[in-house]
């Protein structure tokens, strides 16, 4: 089965996991369709953005794919540029990333004039089906959009559940979230890291941008119950949103912890990320809201374990014991536990032999098969 396939989504010079994903998943889809990338001249308004820049303009190593860049969301012009060029193109399928609702907008028209005008089916591929830090206008919105598609992918069954509540009978299947194993896997070495880094001794690593749902404040009170027991250190590293890193270092003093955990307050350059994850033992997702996470995928790139919180699609990706360890939400006492708990398993747990076993069921066809399954 051949097929053209537009996909209208972030990419390079984009920042973040999103861009990261379509970008791979339009390269893997390449290879066997006919594929056309229109992606973002500027994707959030400044207010909605409390980031420091949208764009990555310091990756030397670039994630790319060819994409033709023009959509300005802010400029409903260029929706209407987009939607005409996919008239033009009469692919077979379009396919769309859903992550937030605040860009619905957009989404809504294209898929809305698609659905329509045109003989192209539309797919959602959804990275949230709702925000995880959401507001009242959230689901009506979303599910305004969703009534325009006609297939949906979802990377867990609680975002599968969520759709159903929506949109009764909707075309929905899941499929885990693909490895990221782009960033330089092979050429980091550890010590050599740690000596660059500053680091000594045992490393655990939080990563990503520093959000309220990233539960960092669980994994902060852990550590005074872990360096009762063991000597070790925290990295946080990413780009801080909220809490503000201020209020984070404030945190570290009173618990007189601030020599045991380091600050990376940036976003890292693709070059760079094998260099923290290379540094480090094993990585801590406390979430408190979550549907799945490219974090998790990052490190299983790197055979690296994690633990994680039991939220959303998160336990359907670690084998408990094995990949990773699983633990309840918002909750210190067993994240200290549970890392205290790896240090002696690893002696005996082969975590990064039991990650390549299981890494098959994440690979990047698999979700080219479940596309293709529509048809």
């Amino acid at each position: 089965m051949h097929m053209k396939i537009d996909v209208i989504g972030p990419t390079y010079p984009n920042k973040g996991g999103i861009a990261h994903y379509n970008t791979l998943m339009c390269e893997h889809l390449a290879k066997k369709h006919k594929v056309k990338c229109y992606s973002f001249k500027r994707l959030y308004p400044k207010l909605l953005y409390p980031g420091r820049d949208q764009l990555d303009k310091d990756s030397n190593s670039k994630i790319k794919t060819d994409s033709d860049r023009f959509i300005d969301s802010m400029n409903p012009f260029t929706w209407l540029k987009v939607f005409n060029k996919v008239r033009k193109d009469k692919p077979d399928l379009l396919i769309m990333p859903w992550w937030t609702s605040l860009l619905s907008p957009m989404f809504f028209t294209w898929a809305f004039l698609t659905k329509t005008l045109t003989k192209t089916k539309v797919l959602f591929l959804c990275h949230n089906v709702l925000p995880h830090e959401r507001k009242f206008f959230d689901k009506p919105l979303t599910k305004i959009t969703y009534l325009f598609s006609d297939f949906f992918v979802t990377h867990s069954k609680k975002d599968r559940d969520d759709l159903f509540g929506m949109i009764k009978g909707a075309n929905v299947k899941v499929g885990a979230h693909p490895t990221y194993d782009v960033f330089n896997q092979k050429q980091w070495d550890k010590d050599g890291v740690k000596k660059e880094l500053g680091l000594k001794g045992d490393v655990i690593l939080f990563f990503g941008y520093v959000r309220p749902y990233k539960g960092l404040q669980y994994l902060i009170e852990a550590m005074p119950k872990i360096l009762k027991k063991k000597d070790l250190t925290l990295i946080i590293v990413g780009e801080f949103w909220s809490p503000t890193k201020e209020e984070v270092t404030k945190r570290l003093k009173e618990l007189n912890i601030e020599k045991n955990v380091k600050i990376f307050d940036e976003y890292v350059p693709n070059e760079e990320v094998g260099k923290y994850y290379s540094a480090s033992d094993i990585v801590v997702l406390p979430y408190t809201s979550a549907t799945n996470s490219g974090i998790v995928q990052t490190a299983f790139g790197f055979n690296i374990p994690v633990i994680v919180s039991n939220e959303g699609g998160l336990p359907e990706v670690v084998i408990d014991e094995k990949t990773g360890y699983i633990v309840p939400t918002e909750n210190s006492n067993e994240i200290a536990k549970t890392v205290l708990r790896y240090y002696k398993d690893r002696n005996h747990i082969d975590f990064a032999k039991n990650i390549e076993k299981d890494k098959k069921r994440f690979e990047w066809d698999r979700i080219v098969e479940l596309i293709e399954s529509f048809f």
